[in-house]
């Protein structure tokens, strides 16, 4: 244990280490569980004007498979700005994939994805992506919506160098770009996933529905050896 807290949570909060992983599970449970169960159903093209005239461009999808690790870093960094805003970003984050999952059960969508333009060096890596990730589960982005939890969970914090929330907001918006010139999703895609990120955020941060959730994760962690002191971040 004394290692692990020397060497592991300067880096990642050993207390964060269970619930992040929980997320992460929880995110392709349901997104995969979706698409296994609308296999076969009828799929909504909610593609409009709008959609169909944002011009294709494959080295957009450097953006879009790059903000993985802007995810990653981001997410990581909530587990240093104290345990109650990190399990209020938790469950605000696990709420928001309810309501994807809602989404994706009752609302099976779908979009044609166009030709690619001839001589792009990024095609090899389009046709990949449009390979492994069906076109499905669109509405509402979890790319856009991980993408913007990523910034409002760092937003107006502090701690936080401001030139990093700078870019992890315009970070987000690149994405929100990404999604739509490589042809993933629609703008109503984008704006949903802002509009459930956001209520979703709003509503863990105003609410006690987190203290549940951090219990079990703090009970949890005891178990596991995981656990420090609450300090002054509970």
């Amino acid at each position: 244990m004394e290692s692990l807290k020397k060497y592991v949570d300067p880096k990642i909060r050993l207390y964060s280490i269970i619930p992040l992983l929980t997320v992460f599970l929880f995110n392709d449970l349901v997104y995969w569980g979706a698409m296994a169960i609308t296999s076969g159903h009828y799929h909504y093209d909610l593609t409009t004007d709008l959609d169909r005239m944002v011009p294709i461009l494959p080295w957009t999808i450097i953006i879009y498979f790059g903000c993985y690790l802007f995810w990653g870093v981001n997410y990581i960094m909530m587990g240093h700005l104290g345990k109650v805003h990190f399990y209020k970003f938790i469950t605000a984050d696990m709420m928001s994939r309810v309501i994807c999952g809602i989404f994706f059960l009752f609302l099976p969508t779908t979009n044609i994805r166009p030709e690619l333009p001839a001589h792009s060096i990024f095609n090899p890596a389009m046709c990949f992506l449009w390979n492994v990730d069906e076109a499905a589960n669109l509405f509402p982005s979890i790319h856009c919506l991980v993408s913007w939890f990523c910034y409002i969970g760092i937003r107006g914090k502090k701690q936080i160098p401001l030139w990093y929330r700078i870019f992890s907001c315009v970070m987000a918006l690149a994405v929100f770009a990404s999604t739509q010139t490589t042809k993933q999703h629609y703008l109503v895609d984008v704006i949903a996933a802002v509009v459930i990120a956001e209520c979703c955020f709003w509503i863990a941060c105003h609410s006690r529905i987190y203290i549940g959730i951090m219990n079990g994760f703090e009970k949890l962690n005891k178990r596991l050896g995981l656990y420090v002191g609450s300090g002054e971040e509970v």
